[in-house]
């Protein structure tokens, strides 16, 4: 057990002004393994003025200066990140296996992505006798999850940096200590004080302060729609730049002419990889009516060999979820599910058999379900799937786009032309094809109420730039 009670301001770990903590749990034994401190807005306020102070000059760096803290930072992240794995399969659950290669990785590959970006972005481009400039916004809030906490802090940070930007970042206080480890790197890379600077704290609070501070140009922020919805409101009065990074209730739609084993059996490991704490988790399977039972028992034996345990034990594909009330609602949904007559197939309510400790959640699929029922309006956020029988392709699209969401969708065909036609009909802002996976050049973002701007890649990138034009630069 460790205590961090100190806020990361002006490159110096500093105490917050008012005390108060709050305890770090491990969701695979319910019991603490940390202390952290929780914030205020005046703790917000130091962090900012010290961003504000270190912006007049980081701003002013150049592309090159930029390439080589990002490499520093790279090199320095190298060596962290078998203790970065392991601190996120400890606070969040995710089996290690998972945070070695993905959880702890994709922080690499958002660094490694700005480093690429900068080496070729033209910030200045002619037009006729004016030029035009992209600056960096400014000061950046940023707000970041639990879920997948290194990737949405790193898929912020690494871009804001390259562009010039300057941070303060609070990261989800439920699993806060990966936060502060990427800080130490940052530190140790080099990064001068006052461009990076980390409060921890709630979201009523700290993130409520972030978003309508007046020294803050732009919040980035990751999470519920709910919290977003108050993020926009918070910032509204002071006219800043949001992006957002929402909700999903993503379609995965098989077509009949699909690899039915594969796509399938793909699509319940997609759904419940990281315990179903997947934003973009496809957690809406559609198959043809004529097909649904050969979905469903392909489906059933897919998640029954689908292991639950402890997150350090070998073989283990599904940890426990985050929290107590993470587990309560998911137990709440399931139980919705069953009310609501949908088929369960398999799973159910209540821990599985051998795990009476930890917020562990069996993994769970319902058949026969239909898109009004609540299990499939609703992001359940957690290892349950619903399997939506269709007519025709038109249908498919139909209930495909019947969400209030837009973040991803999956289309499996064999014939690659019908996939992307049925693509180019969704409504998201991602489009998996045949079990593409993401890729960090790519922009990853929703639409609808699973947020705006866009995050990774070029696009993500220039979330963090201003534009200006300077009207008769050249000469006639």
């Amino acid at each position: 057990m460790a205590d961090h009670l100190n806020f990361y301001i002006d490159g110096a770990w500093v105490p917050p002004i008012t005390p108060a903590t709050r305890e770090v749990i491990n969701p695979a034994t319910e019991r603490s393994i940390g202390t952290i401190s929780m914030g205020s807005a005046a703790d917000v306020d130091r962090a900012v003025t010290a961003a504000r102070r270190a912006f007049a000059s980081y701003s002013r760096t150049t592309p090159a200066e930029r390439i080589v803290l990002l490499e520093n930072i790279v090199r320095v992240y190298k060596t962290k990140h078998e203790e970065l794995a392991k601190t996120i399969s400890t606070e969040m659950g995710a089996p290690i296996w998972l945070s070695k290669a993905a959880q702890a990785a994709t922080g690499l590959g958002h660094f490694a992505q700005a480093i690429e970006v900068l080496k070729t972005y033209a910030f200045e481009e002619t037009r006729g006798k004016t030029m035009i400039v992209r600056e960096p916004v400014g000061v950046c809030g940023m707000i970041t999850p639990w879920n997948w906490p290194i990737n949405q802090i790193a898929c912020k940070v690494a871009p804001a940096l390259a562009a010039g930007c300057t941070i303060v970042l609070k990261p989800s206080e439920v699993a806060p200590l990966n936060a502060i480890l990427f800080t130490e790197i940052l530190h140790e890379a080099g990064v001068p004080p006052g461009v990076f600077n980390l409060v921890n704290g709630d979201g009523p609070t700290v993130g409520a302060a972030i978003a309508s501070h007046p020294g803050i140009d732009m919040v980035s922020f990751t999470g519920s729609t709910r919290a977003g919805v108050q993020v926009a409101i918070n910032a509204a009065p002071t006219v800043k730049r949001v992006t957002q990074e929402l909700g999903g209730k993503s379609a995965n739609i098989i077509l009949d002419d699909a690899d039915f084993p594969s796509a399938v059996a793909g699509g319940v490991t997609s759904c419940f990889t990281n315990s179903g704490q997947s934003c973009n988790a496809p957690t809406r399977m559609l198959v043809p009516a004529s097909r649904h039972a050969d979905a469903v028992a392909i489906a059933k034996a897919a998640a029954e060999r689908m292991r639950v345990g402890d997150p350090f034990q070998e073989g283990i594909k599904l940890g426990p979820v985050v929290s107590d009330v993470q587990f309560k609602k998911i137990q709440g949904l399931i139980q919705k599910g069953i009310d609501e007559g949908a088929q369960l197939v398999t799973g159910g309510v209540g821990r599985p058999d051998g795990l009476p400790t930890g917020f562990y959640v069996k993994p769970t699929v319902f058949a026969g379900v239909k898109n009004s029922m609540t299990i499939a309006r609703e992001e359940i956020f957690g290892p349950v799937l619903a399997i939506l029988p269709y007519e025709n392709e038109e249908e498919a699209i139909q209930i495909a786009n019947d969400t209030p969401y837009g973040l991803s969708g999956y289309v499996s065909s064999g014939d690659l032309d019908r996939a992307r036609r049925v693509a180019s009909r969704l409504r998201t802002g991602n489009v998996h094809l045949n079990g593409a996976q993401l890729a960090f050049d790519a922009p990853f973002g929703g639409y609808k109420q699973s947020g705006n701007g866009r995050e990774w890649g070029v696009n993500g990138f220039e979330e963090f730039l201003e534009t200006k034009a300077v009207l008769g630069y050249a000469k006639a």
